[in-house]
């Protein structure tokens, strides 16, 4: 198997456990674990494996101008990014998260307009446009609450941020990720967005009543800690060796597909007529976005 196919393979891989986590994170909030306690436990248990890893592997020398990049790479893909999908997820559903996050790649296009200068064509703002037209469709017009979802509006808005926090973690992090080991720059992200998620999370992460957890709760944390952020953060860079942001956003459609089969499956949502029509506006405004115009002879 070729260097591409592996790179290919490990970003299904990272979509697909994100996928799962949608259903397995939302059954342990507010009710085990607050949002933001979760996050923190989250970056700890990502930074000691990847502490642990790098104990055994070559250590790099970094470059001191490097550092601004790395604080700003942890800000936006492990502390924004992170607290406001898990927050958003507490307030709004599965499926409504894995639909929003969708937008990821329209709003790339958008960000990557602004600082990278890339061109914006007519057929790019009006696939923006439709994309963004069937998030504010689920934001306005979709159920307001639901059992175990009761701000389902501000919950789908917090997944946006958390889509545009993340779409500019990629922008920034691929000139790091050409120069640096995955290890090296894993272990510095998550080290940095553990000093930065203590204040935010500690005192939710002291009111969990460990020694009362069950094994599923355990099991799931687990999952969450270990696959959701060791495993995908580890598979996302690898991949970025050899695709472009872009082609990695590409792969954020996969997410609701899992999403919505899995938590189908298990009972923890359901699909609504709102809910398909937004998504096949989403679909549609990151499809015309993100056509590459044909070459002119």
């Amino acid at each position: 198997m070729n260097v591409r196919a592996l790179a290919l393979l490990a970003a299904t891989a990272a979509s697909t456990i994100y996928g799962i986590n949608h259903t397995i994170a939302k059954g342990l909030m507010p009710e085990v674990i607050g949002p933001f306690g979760f996050i923190l436990l989250r970056v700890s248990g990502a930074a000691l494996l990847f502490w642990v890893i790098g104990f055994f592997l070559p250590s790099e020398k970094i470059d001191k101008r490097d550092l601004w990049r790395m604080l700003a790479c942890a800000l936006f893909g492990m502390v924004l990014n992170m607290n406001m999908f898990f927050k958003g997820l507490e307030l709004s559903t599965p499926i409504n998260s894995s639909v929003v996050i969708t937008l990821s790649p329209v709003l790339l296009l958008v960000l990557s307009a602004f600082l990278l200068k890339e061109r914006m064509t007519l057929l790019k703002i009006l696939g923006i446009a439709i994309g963004l037209t069937g998030a504010l469709i689920l934001i306005l017009f979709g159920a307001q609450e639901q059992p175990n979802a009761p701000n389902i509006p501000l919950g789908n808005a917090l997944f946006i941020v958390n889509a545009a926090s993340y779409s500019l973690y990629l922008i920034l992090v691929k000139p790091l990720v050409l120069k640096y080991q995955s290890i090296t720059l894993m272990k510095i992200f998550f080290l940095f967005a553990v000093a930065m998620n203590i204040p935010i999370g500690f005192s939710q992460l002291s009111e969990v009543a460990w020694t009362s957890l069950q094994a599923p709760e355990i099991w799931q944390m687990v999952y969450v800690v270990v696959g959701t952020t060791f495993f995908t953060y580890l598979l996302n860079i690898y991949a970025l060796k050899q695709l472009s942001p872009s082609t990695i956003g590409a792969f954020i459609y996969l997410q609701p597909v899992i999403a919505v089969l899995f938590a189908i499956l298990v009972g923890a949502d359901s699909l609504t007529p709102i809910r398909i029509v937004a998504a096949i506006l989403i679909f549609g405004g990151v499809y015309l976005s993100s056509r590459k115009p044909k070459l002119q002879r």
